[in-house]
């Protein structure tokens, strides 16, 4: 509906062209259960620079998140959150990759600094250098100031986009939020059932039908 509209105003008012690179555009940004933008970048990996991509994760959960810039004050609260966490999320066949429009000598630099001065310290992630910007803006992060917003993003083993969370800046993210999410939908694929509200690992789900969600209904309420 909402790229059917966009060609209706596009005709009668926008440059057709502008209208078709703009269609275009809105269909290659990032949604949920449509494939994930592919990228490759240079990155910061084991204190080394190494050029990956988005196929290098096809095959295992990639929990993709994005953040302003190195050398400030809520991302390294953030990252080295997640990389000092990181063997809960391989215990969920998953990765974690951060992205940020720095490059890769800024997230070495940064790497380098000890984590008393603000610095990340030796990390167990990569760390993805978008200078051209192209990765954040393909994501839907891209700032008008050429940063990136916070953005999560949790993609499955076929390179699907599942769940998308962007914050502003000035809040950062919740680690254990993003372990939940994961253990859901693997939960979801694996038995063909749905999570409620709040859900966490063991808790009770519900078959997605009429007579599944009463049984579900009838046991909690």
């Amino acid at each position: 509906m909402f790229f059917r509209q966009i060609h209706r105003v596009s005709s009668k008012f926008i440059n057709p062209t502008f209208a078709r690179q703009l269609r275009v555009r809105l269909h290659h940004v990032a949604r949920v259960q449509k494939p994930a933008p592919e990228w490759t970048a240079p990155a910061v990996v084991d204190q080394e620079f190494q050029d990956i991509s988005s196929a290098d994760f096809l095959g295992k959960w990639l929990v993709l998140f994005f953040y302003p810039l190195d050398f400030t004050f809520v991302c390294p609260t953030e990252i080295i959150g997640y990389s000092e966490r990181v063997s809960e999320f391989e215990e969920l066949n998953a990765k974690v990759v951060g992205v940020s429009v720095d490059s890769k000598f800024s997230h070495l630099a940064w790497i380098n600094q000890p984590r008393k001065e603000g610095g990340l310290g030796e990390m167990n992630i990569p760390l993805v250098s978008d200078l051209n910007k192209t990765i954040s803006d393909s994501y839907g992060v891209l700032l008008k100031d050429g940063t990136a917003a916070r953005g999560t993003f949790i993609i499955d083993p076929k390179g699907t986009v599942r769940q998308i969370t962007i914050n502003d800046l000035s809040v950062g993210r919740n680690i254990d939020e993003t372990l939940r999410l994961l253990e859901g939908y693997q939960f979801a694929d694996e038995h063909g059932e749905v999570c409620p509200l709040g859900w966490k690992k063991g808790a009770k789900t519900m078959k997605p039908d009429p007579v599944g969600s009463k049984e579900y209904f009838n046991k909690v309420n």
